[in-house]
Parts: structure tokens; sequence; C-alpha cells
């Protein structure tokens, strides 16, 4: 305490006219801006993925790092970020993660320009890398931002500010598939990266102009020993999902990794019991609330990160459709978050959490359950159905678990809080990318010789292994004889069907279960006080 007096305050900042800087509602366009981006990238990119394939020469398991490289740096990083941002200001953090993701995302869009100067490097390879350098500036803006719109929005707004927050996010969602089907189509797939230049330099300077600096009461310091520890758990465990599918669940590899994050966990739980100022107080977690909504959000994003990974594939590969007639297919689930998310909001603060997260939940389910039972030739309208049903179904959560997280966090843990709900959405998305995938690939494997029927006997082994990777992404292999071609399609996109149905199954019941979860919440509050021993 005597440290604090002796510093000098900062002088108070110019005074501003009355609805500019600090006025909620605009702090909510700025930092909304700044997410946008993220959004944008990861609806566009979606789209992109089949044109990336084809383009680079990319396989399937590239294709997943391009998505899942983004994901680790997202998991491990994402805590000790929302920390950052509770000990040097969360305005200053978003700004830095704002500006470092725009620039870069242009890298991104010269990945194969760079390949050329870096030998043995191959395009794919460097667009994973910098996708991987992007994640951890996204992992510095996303934090932050939630914890700014917990700075500037007084408690009974809260569940307004978030129901507003998901709409805006809804919107460039819903900008995302046709944005980025025009470019691919008309321009190249390194534009969608390109795009998020103006966005980023829109952010900055709205940022700088509306955002009020955040308060720090309490004289801090990094507690590296636990960044250290978390950021070692968090990769063990995101490392050993990714590569699950590929070594095998049973591997002595993959329970390696495993085991190391149980030990790693348990160091990590031991030092923050220890630490004069811990990286996450564990009290935090005395909140069952907290800790009941961290886990909420993680099988939320399994269950429609997961499933959602192969819709791309779906309309391009198996239903023959380009990039932007694929954007437009899935525009009405994106444009049904604009409607549902301020619904949501109104609704959680009507009913609580409880009852609306849980009655979500179950639409989510069975939105899900409408998407396992798509076939080929879905027409728009059958696709339609199930997306606008998962748009009014997934919004009450996603809207209701973050408030959960954030607004029963103290104050002087906003940024940590937001970190813990991002960093559960990204490891829940991991998840689900690599267990459905490995569902997916194991019922390909299994259905598509009964697909191919007595031909599959007259396929080598090596050619028959090829048709099975091509049909994850549910086409055919490049270059494939036009006879052969003609015989072998409809078993494969079949097969596909097979596996992309068997997925969406199991995230129906993910869903179901996780709306019994749903029902032990409670509202969150926004409190002064700091229960927790702030670090």
């Amino acid at each position: 305490m005597t440290e604090a007096k002796a510093v000098d305050a900062p002088p108070p900042p110019p005074p501003v006219a009355a609805g500019a800087r600090g006025n909620p509602w605009l702090v909510l366009l700025a930092v909304s801006l700044g997410v946008i981006m993220v959004m944008l990238d990861g609806t566009v990119v979606g789209i992109a993925n089949p044109v990336i394939q084809a383009d680079l020469g990319a396989t399937l398991a590239e294709l997943q790092w391009v998505t899942s490289g983004y994901l680790l740096a997202l998991a491990v990083f994402l805590i000790t970020a929302g920390k950052l941002g509770d000990l040097f200001g969360h305005k200053r953090v978003f700004l830095i993660g704002v500006g470092g993701f725009a620039l870069v995302s242009v890298g991104i869009g010269f990945s194969a320009e760079l390949a050329g100067l870096i030998p043995g490097l191959s395009p794919a390879g460097a667009l994973i890398g910098l996708r991987v350098l992007q994640g951890l500036f996204g992992a510095l803006l996303q934090p932050a931002a939630l914890a700014l719109l917990r700075e500037a929005f007084p408690g009974d707004k809260l569940k307004q500010a978030m129901g507003a927050w998901g709409a805006i996010i809804g919107l460039s969602s819903a900008a995302g598939p046709i944005v980025g089907g025009v470019l691919v189509e008309n321009v190249s797939w390194e534009s969608v990266f390109f795009i998020n230049a103006p966005v980023g330099i829109l952010a900055l300077v709205l940022g700088v102009l509306l955002i009020e600096k955040s308060p720090i009461k309490v004289l801090n310091r990094i507690d590296w020993g636990g960044v250290v520890l978390l950021s070692g758990a968090m990769f063990a465990l995101v490392w050993s999902i990714i590569k699950a599918p590929e070594w095998g669940w049973g591997d002595s590899t993959t329970l390696g990794f495993l085991a190391a994050f149980a030990v790693l966990t348990a160091a990590f739980v031991f030092w923050q019991s220890r630490a004069r100022q811990p990286l996450v107080p564990l009290s935090l977690f005395a909140n069952a609330s907290i800790s009941i909504g961290t886990v909420l959000m993680m099988m939320v994003a399994f269950a429609m990160f997961g499933a959602m990974f192969f819709l791309g594939f779906f309309f391009q590969g198996t239903h023959g459709l380009t990039p932007l007639e694929a954007g437009l297919r899935m525009l009405p689930m994106s444009a049904g978050m604009i409607v549902a998310s301020p619904l949501a909001g109104i609704l959680l603060g009507r009913l609580g959490p409880r009852l609306t997260m849980s009655a979500g939940l179950v639409v989510t389910a069975g939105a899900m359950f409408l998407m396992s039972q798509l076939t080929i030739d879905a027409s728009f309208l059958e696709t339609s159905i199930p997306f606008v049903v998962l748009a009014f179904g997934m919004s009450p959560v996603f809207v209701g678990a973050t408030e959960i997280i954030v607004g029963n966090a103290p104050e002087g843990l906003t940024g940590v809080a937001g970190g813990l709900q991002q960093s559960a959405m990204q490891v829940g998305g991991a998840l689900g990318t690599a267990i459905l995938g490995a569902v997916m690939a194991g019922q390909i494997s299994a259905t598509l010789p009964g697909h191919l029927g007595p031909a599959a006997q007259a396929i080598p082994p090596g050619q028959l292994e090829q048709l099975e990777e091509a049909a994850s992404f549910g086409g055919l292999p490049p270059g494939i004889p036009e006879q052969l071609a003609q015989t072998v399609g409809p078993a494969v996109k079949n097969a596909f069907m097979d596996g992309m149905n068997l997925a969406f199954l199991v995230s129906t019941g993910i869903a179901l279960l996780t709306a019994v979860l749903a029902l032990f919440v409670k509202s969150g509050r926004k409190t002064d006080d700091v229960p927790v021993h702030v670090g």
C-alpha cells in the first residue's frame, strides 16, 4: 500500500465532448470493429479453404492446421493475454492486438512470396506459421474487448450490451460469406485476408479516440511461473487433440501429451495456491457459475465449430457450388444471429440464464439433427431452415455464457475472465474439429467400400486411401481420369455425406447434454469490489 502511494497518479485526460469518449455504446462500436476482423477472418477462411487447397496443393492435414494452428495460439495465450490487459490496461492491449492482427493478415496474403524467400518453406507452411502469429494477436484483442465492455456498461445494461455485441458479430458473420465468396471468386483467396487492413485501421482510429484508458487500481507484476505452466499445459492439451487423429487416441505419444497436460495443470494449480500475485486466482472458480459457464462454452464450441468445419467442403465439393454460392447458402445462419442475439439479451434479462440457455441448447440440438438429415442435392430451403434454427438456438448460449463468465468476475479480473471465456471456446473448437474429424474419417473409411461395391476390389489399396482422403474434402482427387471419376464419384460423395451426417448427430447429443448443464448457472452481477486477491 505504501508503494502505491509513492507512485504519481497519471494526469487527468483532457475534457472531451459529452457522448464521445467513454460513451458505452461508442465503446461497443470501437471494440466490435476489432473483433469483426476476427469474425470475418474465420468465416472467409471456411469459404476459401477449397481454393487454398487447390492453389497451394495443401493436404487435408495442412488445411486443418490453417484453422488448428490459429486455435492453438489462441488457446495457449488467451488467459495470459487477458491478464496483460488487467495489468497494463485493456485499451493499450486491445490496440496492440488490433494492429498486429491487421498487419499479419496482410502478411498472410503474401505467404506464397514469403515462402520463396526462405529455403525449404512451402507456401502452405508459411500460411500456417502466419496464422499462428495471427492467433497470438487475436488472443490479445478478444479478452480486452470483453473487459472494455464490462468497464463501460453498468451492470443492468450489460446483458443488453452483450446482445448488441452478438448482433454486430452476427452482422459481420453474415457479411463474411458474401464478401469472401465475391473476393475468392473474382479476385483471389489472398484478398480475403487483405480486407482486414482497412477494418483494422478504422478500429485503431476509433479505439484511440473513443475508449477511455483502463484504470489500474493495484500495483501488479506478471506471474511468469504461472504463465509458463499454464502455457505448457494448454499447449500439451490442444496439441494432443489436434494430432490425435493422426497418431491415434491410444498411441503412446498422444497419451504422453495428455499426461503432460495433467502434470502441468496440477503444477499450475499448486503454484497458483502459493503465488503472492497469481496469474489466475483460484478463488475465481469458487463461483460455480464461472466454472459451469466455462465448461458450457467449451461444449457448445465443440458441437458448433467441429461440425461447421465441413460445411464449406459440402457446398463446394459435394454440392458443386461456387464460393459465392456457398457463401449465400450459409447466409441465413449468420443473418439470423443479427435478430437472435439482441432477442437473446432481452430474454436473458427477463427469464434468467437457466431457462433461456437450456431452451437455446435444445433448439440447437434440433438444428444439428436437421443438418444430419441433409442430402447431396439439398435445396436452398432445406439448408436454410436448420441454419436459421441454429442461429436462434446458439445466440442465447453464446450471449449468456459470455455474460455469466465476465459478469460474475470481480472488477479487477475482467481480463482474465474474458481470456477464460475465449480460451474455453477455442479449446472446445479444437476438440470438436479433431474429434468430429476423426469420427468423420472413420465413417468414410467404413462406408466408402460399400458405396463403391464390386469396383472396390479392383482399386489398389494406395488409390483407395487417396479416395478416402479426397472424400474428406467432399470431392475427388485432382487429375483423376474422367471415366474413373464417373465410376467412383457418386460413391465418394455418398461416403462424405455419411461422415458429415454422423458428425452432426454427435453434435446433437453434445448439445442435449449441455442443455442439462445450463440449468445450474446463475446470472452475472457486476460488482465494484474485488473479493479475490488480484495478481
